[in-house]
């Protein structure tokens, strides 16, 4: 027992084994994360400087950039750290804060992709109790549904790998903390554990899922019923950002965590893994920005504002 309570730190394996790959990775990470704080804070700042964009898409649509500014954090700027000060090492506690933080923001994108959709269903499909449904209060009450459940389903997942007992320190084949690599070097009995993933995880993962499949069914159907030339064209396009992140964000959810096991690798995870906390917040601003009429012109005024201010 003295053994296995005194793990104080586990070994990051960290993107590569090889110290030049190792380096290469870190200035392509370090430019992939600052362009993905510049472009999810200028989304928020565009957001809450137009009163055009003060509706409930863009009010969480502001939320999601700061989820995925949170994300990318959470697990990238730990591997930038050891990389440059040439360490390997992450503490206990700073492992289970790290998975904690993981989780949480991971599954708020999932949550918030969800809620953005049932937004377009009702705006296309109830468009006259559009105010009504989604009014601010019922935003606010959504917003903090969100927050609360998937806070307790990553505090489920962080107490229960609390409870678990470490032999050894061993090397967690990841570049963060994730579930399946640290429940690998534990010594207990991870049986529970190993259900949790299975049974919270695709709770969370398919429910928003399911979500936003059925409310793009009655979308579809609903544009489909539309006679008037060109106004079906033109309800859909206020879809297509969303949906352009939605597959963005699943389909590298789903290579990362439900590859089967005969085409999964341990550098396949670790490369579908980074994709995911990485690419994808990196990407949705672009994709908002280039896809999204209203929102390419709020940037393109907040822009020019600053550079008023500048000169």
């Amino acid at each position: 027992m003295e053994n296995q309570t005194s793990i104080s730190e586990f070994f990051l394996r960290g993107l590569s084994g090889s110290p030049e790959q190792q380096q290469l990775f870190f200035g392509i990470f370090l430019c992939m994360y600052l362009v993905t704080l510049t472009g999810n804070v200028l989304i928020i700042l565009a957001i809450g400087s137009d009163p055009h964009l003060h509706t409930p898409i863009y009010f969480f649509l502001a939320n999601l950039s700061f989820v995925d500014m949170g994300l990318t954090s959470s697990t990238v700027t730990k591997m930038l750290v050891n990389v440059q000060t040439l360490l390997r090492t992450i503490s206990y506690v700073g492992c289970l804060t790290q998975m904690y933080f993981f989780l949480m923001f991971g599954d708020l994108d999932s949550f918030f992709l969800a809620v953005m959709a049932y937004d377009r269903y009702v705006a296309i499909c109830r468009p006259l109790h559009y105010c009504t449904v989604m009014s601010l209060r019922v935003c606010v009450l959504l917003l903090a549904l969100c927050w609360i459940l998937t806070h307790i389903v990553a505090l489920t997942h962080t107490l229960l790998m609390a409870r678990l007992s470490f032999c050894v320190v061993g090397e967690i084949a990841h570049f963060f903390c994730d579930i399946t690599p640290v429940l690998k070097l534990s010594c207990s009995d991870t049986r529970i554990n190993e259900l949790m993933v299975f049974a919270l995880g695709g709770t969370v993962l398919m429910v928003p899922f399911i979500c936003i499949v059925i409310s793009y069914i009655h979308i579809v159907s609903a544009i489909l019923r539309v006679r008037k030339p060109g106004g079906g064209g033109k309800a859909f396009s206020t879809c297509s950002s969303h949906l352009c992140v939605v597959c963005v964000f699943y389909g590298t959810l789903f290579s990362a965590y439900l590859c089967p096991p005969s085409f999964a690798s341990e550098d396949k995870d670790i490369a579908a893994a980074a994709v995911y906390t990485l690419g994808t917040p990196m990407l949705n601003p672009f994709i908002y920005s280039l896809r999204n009429k209203d929102m390419n012109v709020a940037l393109k005024r907040l822009l020019g504002h600053r550079r008023i201010i500048a000169s």
